[in-house]
C-alpha cells in the first residue's frame, strides 16, 4: 500500500472526518533533505472533524502526529497539516 493511502485510511478510520484530503507533494522536494528518489516523503493533509472541536491547533496537530507516529518515524519526512473543526 502506498504511504498516501496508509495515511488516508488511518485518518479516516480514527477521525471519521467531514473533510479529508491527503496530497503527496514529494515531487516538490526533490533534492531536499529527507527526499528519496521513489518519493512518498512529503505530504499535505487537510482534515476537518468533530474531534477537533474545542481544541487549539497544537492539540489537533498532536492528535494527528500521535496517530501517524509510525509513518513519521519511517517513510514520511514532512507533513503539512491544516486542521479544523466543522464550521470553521
Amino acid at each position: 500500500m502506498r504511504v498516501r493511502d496508509q495515511i488516508y485510511q488511518k485518518l479516516k478510520t480514527e477521525f471519521d472526518p467531514e473533510y479529508l484530503d491527503v496530497v503527496d507533494e514529494s515531487h516538490k522536494h526533490e533534492g531536499h533533505a529527507g527526499a528519496r528518489p521513489e518519493g512518498q516523503t512529503h505530504f499535505r493533509v487537510e482534515l476537518s472533524c468533530a474531534a477537533f472541536a474545542g481544541k487549539n491547533q497544537v492539540e489537533r496537530q498532536r492528535m494527528v502526529y500521535r496517530l501517524l507516529a509510525d509513518e513519521m518515524a519511517g517513510p514520511v519526512h514532512a507533513l503539512a497539516l491544516k486542521t479544523r473543526a466543522p464550521g470553521e
